[in-house]
């Protein structure tokens, strides 16, 4: 038998799958809690508050999840190490960490252990807005050719943004870094002595083109003059490596840490939620990826490259070589029911749920499933936490119109999935537009698990809706990354798509287009674009309201 070890970081935990390079099927898995969890309160070095927004890791607790979570994940599969012949990983995205020209993290120096500045960024530390604006309004002013690929906004998330963040508020943490690096790259290369750039990260958070490369440095000075040769230095000039790309084999140490031979292979790493695409076999082009949690992430690949209005990203190599792959996304999606429930639900349906010992969600989700389509009279903007795409607007708020008295909380919360259905079909209306086809919908994530949401996507969409078959699509994929750098005569495979089609388990379910309630829904969306234009680009009452707050 021949195996590979996939390890997906996320956000508190890492978890490793060891995997048959066969058929895919998950021989065994470990998981790891980071010691540090998020670091968004106090600096563990000192205990020095962090300000608003600030989320920061622990490198340490990276190194601390590969070894224990593999451990775990080869003494359940009761596999051996000659059965190991890659290694695959996807991280959150964008999480950068300045560091030496070895690649030893600036917070592990003790004059700068209590510099925040000089610890990891996690994706979701959002302090560095201001400096993302900037970005934007610089771009935008320059007419610079590469901003419309980002919807024309620029995320504080990213790595120019936060790069800046350093240079303009501790600028000896900027001049001491020799190179400012993705989380998902930094650990390929502590477990293979050699660093590389990895094409997803490079592309959706680094503003790399494949064929254009990166802003000139005449932007990056008019944007500050202390960035003047950014990209040829601290922020990039090293090969940029596609989806699956051998970066290099276990050093000696890893190897013997691990328990495995040193001449296991390590891909170039991938983003998390684009690796769920390998892990669920969306890899041909046309099919629609979504990815729905508490926001959804919508991925799509395509054999050309076009400047889509409001899409969050398009990347040649982002997702599977040759292939370019399109990115766009939802802010509040399970969030928007959680808010619902947490904040809204009646007394009559929370004493109903504890009645029979079941959520809330389940009383509301039945009770609104009884009701067709428009039933409830009810249209709602999906904006509860801003707009991603195609307005790039995260000051835009939520909406609902049309409640009476005898307006219930299951009409609401049917009208909640409903305006999520519709801001997908937004973005997959816009890709067409475009002239990027979408011929395929494939979901994953734990929304799936609502039967009820599944046949309000199939309807409004118009497309039958497939649910992926991995229930760890995304640490499948990383997997699917190391039997790519392994190569066919290892016992991998020679390419993404060989890979995905052998790996990749059949979809669970498919949820059939209901022609009725599909017309039903043709309605619904024309008025949900009504509000969409008037509140999203022609009113400023939102913005208005805001600044109130």
């Amino acid at each position: 038998m021949t195996a590979v070890i996939g390890i997906d970081f996320g956000t508190e935990s890492a978890r490793a799958v060891v995997v048959d390079t066969a058929d895919g099927r998950v021989l065994g898995s470990g998981v790891s809690v980071y010691r540090h969890a998020v670091i968004d309160e106090r600096l563990p070095s000192t205990g020095a508050t962090l300000g608003a927004e600030w989320a920061l890791q622990h490198p340490g607790d990276w190194l601390e999840a590969i070894d224990a979570s593999v451990r775990a994940a080869m003494a359940s599969a009761g596999s051996s190490s000659a059965d190991i012949v890659g290694i695959g990983i996807d991280f959150t995205a964008c999480t950068v960490l300045p560091v030496t020209a070895d690649g030893t993290p600036l917070m592990q120096q003790a004059a700068l252990a209590g510099q925040p500045h000089a610890w990891p960024k996690l994706w979701k530390h959002h302090a560095s807005q201001p400096q993302a604006t900037r970005v934007t309004d610089v771009a935008a002013a320059r007419g610079e050719t590469w901003l419309p690929r980002y919807g024309g906004r620029i995320s504080s998330e990213w790595m120019l943004p936060k790069a800046l963040q350093i240079l303009e508020e501790a600028p000896a943490v900027f001049a001491e870094a020799d190179l400012i690096v993705e989380g998902g790259d930094w650990v390929v290369w502590q477990l293979t002595g050699a660093f590389a750039r990895n094409a997803c990260a490079a592309g959706y958070k680094g503003l790399w083109h494949k064929g254009d490369g990166y802003p000139s440095d005449a932007y990056l000075q008019a944007l500050h003059p202390g960035l003047a040769g950014f990209y040829t230095g601290k922020g990039g000039g090293q090969a940029v490596v596609a989806p699956g790309g051998r970066v290099g084999t276990l050093t000696p140490a890893w190897a013997a840490r691990l328990g495995l031979a040193p001449t296991t292979a390590v891909g170039a790493a991938l983003i998390d939620a684009h690796a769920g695409v390998l892990g669920s076999g969306a890899t041909t082009p046309g099919a629609l990826m979504l990815i729905l949690g508490t926001s959804t992430c919508h991925l799509l690949l395509a054999e050309r490259e076009h400047l889509v209005p409001g899409i969050a990203g398009v990347v040649e190599d982002g997702i599977v070589a040759g292939l370019f792959a399109y990115e766009a996304g939802q802010a509040a999606v399970g969030d928007s029911f959680a808010w619902f429930v947490d904040a809204l639900a009646s007394a009559d349906v929370q004493a109903e749920a504890a009645r029979r010992q079941v959520s809330v969600h389940d009383v509301l989700t039945e009770r609104a499933s009884a009701l067709r389509p428009g039933e409830s009279g009810l249209v709602a903007l999906d904006w509860w936490n801003g707009n991603r795409s195609t307005l790039v607007d995260a000051e835009l708020s939520g909406l609902l119109v049309g409640a009476t008295l005898a307006t219930r909380p299951e009409h609401i919360y049917r009208a909640l999935v409903e305006s999520t259905a519709f801001g997908t079909r937004v973005i997959a209306d816009a890709l067409r537009d475009g002239g990027v086809p979408v011929t395929r919908i494939v979901a994953g994530g734990g929304l799936t698990r609502n039967r009820m949401l599944m046949q309000i996507y199939a309807d409004v969409l118009g497309l039958d809706l497939e649910v992926a078959g991995a229930s760890q699509a995304s640490a499948l994929g990383a997997a699917m990354l190391g039997a790519v750098a392994a190569g066919r005569a290892a016992g991998g495979h020679a390419t993404i798509e060989d890979a995905a089609a052998a790996m990749a388990p059949a979809p669970t379910e498919r949820y059939h287009c209901d022609p009725a309630a599909h017309a039903r829904y043709d309605t619904l969306y024309r008025l949900y674009g009504e509000l969409y234009e008037t509140f999203g680009r022609r009113s400023t009452l939102m913005h208005q309201l805001r600044a109130l707050r």
